[in-house]
């Protein structure tokens, strides 16, 4: 990490990395600049050049300008710089811009914060090895690269050897290049400084020189590695065995109509013991977080629903106009016969008008109920047949007819339990009987309050089992007022047995419809294979088609697991290798000088 300046930056990444080359000597390699395109795209396409070491710096330059401009400004982009040669493993190094405190030439007011946080970007990571080049000149303690790397050094010897700051990782004392001086008179020179300088040729050798701080990073980088092979080797074998999996559930190619009809009943059985466990035996697994495909609690709902409703309505409430129907009735029926005789005739007027007032609830319920089965249905045939999206379009039809055709014959069956309710008084249930006493025991209080005529008469009176009810309009009818009460008490008693008798019925009928959907299966595999055979078999040959999507998916896990496994095999090679390595890890075998090469570019 640099130390200072007011230059042109932008940060530079050098990655070293393998070339093909036959011959087994080390090779010069190849250079190559270039400049990113985000977030500030160049004018032009990216400049790549080609060069030797000694003609990085202008190269260098000249790109650093192009991104950043020629007033002392900073960018973001990083520079790359490509270092190739053959037998070399990937090694990236990340040059930062040196911390300026003063703007100067039109550099932003902030650029201290602007390149402080980007050096904290670098260097924040774990696995991150920090070098920072200090002047020998500088006081070490009040060092800023020091204090930001958090690693909180009069002569370079005291300040080397006494190590009045922890830095960590220690000091390595090297010498820059000077001018135009090439990579190996720089590296001559620095040999002869440290032999031949009267105070530096007293610092211990195994803290000087270029070479020494390319080792001492390469057995770094090594000993990093090594301890994050686990955690590789883990999460190869994690992505690894996830991709197997996901390969393993695609379907397979089929190349025949017998392989495909094969693949369709699996399909159709699959699909129907997901919806018994759905629709039938309240099970959920495979749907823990999806209330919509919790088949048996919907059902629940729905049937409560209906009820609340039923119960809601103002056919339900004995209080409405209370005796007013009756009597009205009671009057158009009147006959030549015994008095106090109820005609049938008239509570069937009354029963055939309530059963009317309440009929669209029972329809409103089984279309509701039905539009819940098919989304049920489609959504686990979908589910099932994903892998054969041809297949899809088909059995989404055939499904939405088979449904149709059973919504069709529940509402016709709904439709005659409707009409018989309208058309027949009878009930077997003894509470009939027994909800029709207590509530004719009410009708002294009634007749007594109806016939109060003093001043103090009650406009209301509260009856049990029916509510407060308004009387004054009532007095009129004094003649009908005993068989209206009676008719009315009888059709409030009835009423009751009729909603439940609704509810029941329906839950019933609900229950064996689902049964016929989902455990006569060959009723339901007929619809469906008749709409997607058809006569010519057009709809299982097209699961013969594999879908593009499909295939390109395929190819990409096979490349994977592929290179998945090698890199598994390379990682178990390495792991083999540095445990049988008694010192150093095996890894540690990395050519120096393209290392060197590198760190007298930066440096």
């Amino acid at each position: 990490m640099g130390g200072g300046g007011g230059k042109t930056a932008t940060p530079s990444s050098s990655n070293a990395m393998k070339m093909k080359n036959p011959n087994t000597q080390p090779s010069d390699g190849v250079l190559a600049v270039v400049p990113h395109l985000e977030p500030r795209p160049l004018a032009s396409h990216p400049l790549i050049v080609s060069s030797y070491n000694d003609r990085i710096r202008p190269i260098h330059s000249s790109a650093t300008e192009e991104i950043a401009g020629r007033q002392k400004g900073i960018s973001n982009p990083p520079l790359t710089l490509m270092v190739k040669k053959d037998g070399v493993p990937d090694l990236t190094m990340v040059d930062l811009p040196g911390i300026t405190r003063v703007p100067v030439h039109g550099q932003p007011e902030n650029i201290y914060k602007q390149i402080s946080e980007m050096i904290m970007e670098y260097i924040r990571p774990e696995e991150s090895i920090i070098l920072n080049v200090l002047s020998a000149t500088v006081d070490f303690s009040t060092c800023e690269s020091i204090r930001m790397s958090q690693m909180a050094p009069e002569g370079l010897l005291e300040k080397v050897t006494a190590d009045d700051v922890n830095i960590g990782l220690g000091y390595v004392c090297v010498r820059n290049q000077i001018g135009d001086e090439t990579y190996k008179e720089a590296r001559m020179e620095e040999a002869k400084l440290s032999d031949t300088h009267p105070l530096l040729s007293k610092i211990d050798k195994t803290i000087v020189g270029i070479p020494v701080l390319s080792e001492k990073l390469i057995w770094i980088q090594a000993t990093i590695v090594a301890k994050c092979l686990p955690e590789i080797v883990r999460k190869i074998n994690e992505k690894l065995s996830n991709n197997v999996a996901e390969l393993d559930r695609m379907p397979k190619n089929l190349s025949t109509i017998a392989e495909a009809m094969t693949a369709f009943m699996q399909i159709m059985g699959s699909a129907n013991d997901s919806l018994k466990k759905i629709l039938l035996r309240g099970e959920y697994d495979g749907y823990p977080d999806d209330k919509q495909m919790h088949g048996t609690a919907r059902f629940v709902e729905m049937l409560n629903c209906y009820a609340d409703e039923l119960h809601r309505s103002t056919e339900s409430d004995p209080r409405m106009k209370f005796l007013m129907e009756e009597i009205a009735v009671l009057e158009e029926s009147k006959g030549i016969g015994l008095p106090n005789f109820l005609p049938r005739m008239a509570f069937l007027t009354i029963l055939h008008r309530k059963v009317n007032g309440i009929s669209g609830e029972p329809f409103k319920f089984m279309v509701k109920l039905w539009d819940y089965i098919e989304v049920v249905v489609i959504t686990v045939l979908m589910n099932h047949s994903e892998i054969y999206p041809p297949l899809q379009a088909r059995m989404r039809r055939a499904a939405q007819n088979l449904i149709t055709k059973m919504k069709e014959r529940a509402v016709s069956r709904v439709r005659e339990i409707i009409e018989m309710e309208k058309f027949t008084g009878y009930t077997c249930d003894p509470e009939y009987i027994s909800k029709w006493n207590k509530l004719m025991a009410e009708e002294p209080k009634f007749l007594k309050a109806i016939n109060n005529e003093g001043d103090l008469r009650p406009s209301t009176v509260h009856l049990e089992g029916i509510g407060s009810i308004e009387i004054d309009h009532l007095r009129q009818y004094k003649q009908l007022l005993q068989q209206a009460y009676d008719l009315k008490m009888r059709m409030t008693a009835y009423w009751k047995i009729v909603l439940r008798r609704l509810v029941d019925t329906l839950a019933m009928f609900l229950h064996f419809n689902v049964q016929v959907l989902v455990n006569r299966e060959m009723e339901m595999e007929m619809e469906i294979v008749n709409d997607i055979i058809g006569p010519q078999g057009g709809g299982l040959a097209r699961m013969l088609e594999e879908s593009p999507s499909v295939g390109v998916k395929r190819e990409k896990l096979k490349r994977s697991i592929k290179l998945l496994q090698k890199s598994a095999d390379i990682v178990a090679k390495i792991m083999e290798d540095c445990y049988q390595c008694s010192s150093r890890p095996v890894v540690l075998q990395f050519p120096v000088d393209i290392s060197e090469s590198v760190l007298r570019a930066f440096l």
